[in-house]
């Protein structure tokens, strides 16, 4: 099945994501993390805390350096910054139809000392759950006058306890050293991040009574800036991340007191566990060409193992561990021209994925064979063809009789994502393969004013081609009552699970100054 542009977003989300969905972008640092989604769910913007130079352009990145953004992606970058600084962000974002959001306060120095330099970085964040009521509340116990069938209504109501904010909190820390011979600098970096809350999730199991989340990220990075006469660069980052989260989700199971003659409820627990091991390599190289012109090359690599993926309500077959290989070379191309700075990058991201899940118990196949404890009962081979454009263009201003006192960016980028599926079910003996594509559309814009004594920036985005989880109203038909007073109700949720647009704002005001 082919699913143009955005007709999935109406589609039953089981359709759409078979037996695997990755969410593995939910991660600090994104920039050398290569994300794999295959349904097109809006992930609000909870990661991208960081100042930038080049956000209201579109975030282009390959041929422009950005000394704001630079030193958390590559450690060696901060090597280019001129003079001590202390920066904060505020960043806030909003998923549109009440479905969630979040607002982050990151504090940051950089500072040298001869050859060295380092910076640390602190960062409180609260995340905000939906607002919009998608668990399915079981009703009051309801008596049996007699064995017949029965109609339960099931409309939406308040979950056992009102959706909360969670916190959030993130330390980043770098340090390295300039070798002032061969232009050479090496730097280290690592980032910890206690996590209570990532955006989307709780939307992720739309038939529970609440959940709770908890886990952590860490990311280490090795960098390497080598420069060359003429403002030539070679950057090299070697990073380890590990992500893991677990999730406590309830949920009301019905059952048939024989006692009482009634249907009654009683809380379940289920815990959740999300694993992703990544490790990554990006090469980078910049270079002049004429009159104005850059150019620019990325390449980068990441080796990622799944030991546990969550088994989401919005999945139709449970999955245990896999591995992905994911990929992207790139090419960027700047020009400044007097006040003006146009900048473009393309980028294509191949991917190769490969889950699995496994059998909880001994089963039997179509073909009489037994699967044992542990066995492979679905392989699923995913094959990406991703491809990211980014564009924009800056020019600066005259305010006040000050030259370059103030600036104005304009940009947008656009994130294809086209995958193949071949699915193979060892328990029916049989086959199945899938084609799935949409693009995300991100426009942007910014605005800077300079003073004598500090630098202020705005920059905001908003992304559309994406969806929030959510259910149609319904009801829960009792044919069988005797069926219930043997166990064996199943609960579903309102109505088929579907996936609703929404667009993803984010606004963030930077303040740069110096120390000295």
């Amino acid at each position: 099945m082919t699913v143009p542009g955005l007709v999935a977003l109406r589609g039953n989300v089981r359709a759409l994501a078979l037996s695997a969905l990755f969410l593995t972008s939910a991660q600090p640092l994104p920039a050398q993390l290569i994300s794999i989604k295959t349904v097109p769910i809006a992930q609000g913007d909870q990661f991208d805390i960081f100042p930038s130079q080049h956000q209201g352009m579109g975030a282009v990145s390959i041929a422009l350096a950005d000394t704001l953004l630079d030193p958390f992606r590559n450690p060696a970058r901060g090597a280019l910054l001129d003079a001590p600084r202390f920066f904060g962000s505020p960043t806030f974002y909003g998923v549109s139809n009440q479905t969630g959001g979040g607002r982050t306060l990151p504090l940051a120095a950089f500072s040298q000392h001869g050859a060295w330099y380092g910076g640390l970085s602190l960062a409180l964040q609260e995340v905000e759950p939906s607002r919009v009521a998608t668990s399915s509340v079981a009703p009051p116990p309801v008596p049996f006058a007699e064995p017949r069938p029965g109609v339960l209504p099931l409309n939406p109501g308040p979950a056992s306890q009102p959706p909360q904010t969670h916190g959030n909190a993130y330390v980043f820390a770098l340090l390295g050293k300039t070798l002032a011979g061969p232009r050479l600098s090496l730097a280290a970096s690592f980032s910890w991040a206690r996590l209570n809350a990532v955006d989307g999730v709780d939307l992720l199991y739309p038939g529970s009574l609440g959940i709770d989340q908890f886990g952590h990220a860490v990311d280490v990075r090795l960098g390497l800036l080598k420069q060359w006469p003429g403002d030539r660069s070679l950057d090299a980052v070697v990073l380890h991340n590990r992500f893991g989260m677990s999730q406590d989700v309830t949920y009301a199971d019905l059952f048939w007191d024989p006692g009482t003659q009634r249907v009654l409820q009683r809380a379940r627990l289920d815990r959740e566990l999300d694993r992703t091991d990544t490790w990554g390599l990006h090469l980078q190289y910049e270079r002049p060409l004429v009159s104005g012109w850059r150019i620019g090359w990325i390449a980068t690599g990441n080796l990622m193992s799944h030991p546990k993926i969550p088994n989401y309500e919005i999945m139709s077959i449970p999955r245990d561990p896999g591995h992905s290989h994911a990929y992207q070379v790139g090419i960027g191309v700047a020009r400044t021209n007097g006040p003006a700075t146009f900048g473009l990058d393309a980028v294509y991201e191949p991917i190769w994925s490969k889950t699995y899940a496994a059998a909880a118990a001994p089963t039997e196949t179509a073909a009489g064979d037994t699967i044992p404890l542990g066995g492979k009962t679905i392989e699923n081979r995913f094959r990406f063809s991703n491809a990211l454009f980014r564009m924009g263009v800056g020019r600066e201003l005259t305010f006040g009789g000050r030259p370059h006192a103030a600036a104005w960016q304009l940009g947008l980028a656009a994130h294809a994502i086209h995958y193949r599926l071949l699915q193979q079910d060892h328990i029916q003996n049989g086959s199945r393969g899938q084609e799935n594509w949409w693009v995300e559309w991100t426009p942007t814009w910014g605005l800077t004013l300079r003073f004598p004594e500090l630098e202020l920036r705005y920059s905001g985005r908003v992304t559309t081609g994406t969806g929030r989880p959510g259910v149609q109203n319904g009801i829960i038909a009792l044919a069988d009552p005797a069926a219930v007073r043997a166990g064996g109700l199943l609960v579903a949720p309102n109505g088929p699970l579907t996936l609703q647009g929404v667009s993803v704002v984010t606004h963030q005001v930077s303040l740069s100054l110096p120390l000295r």
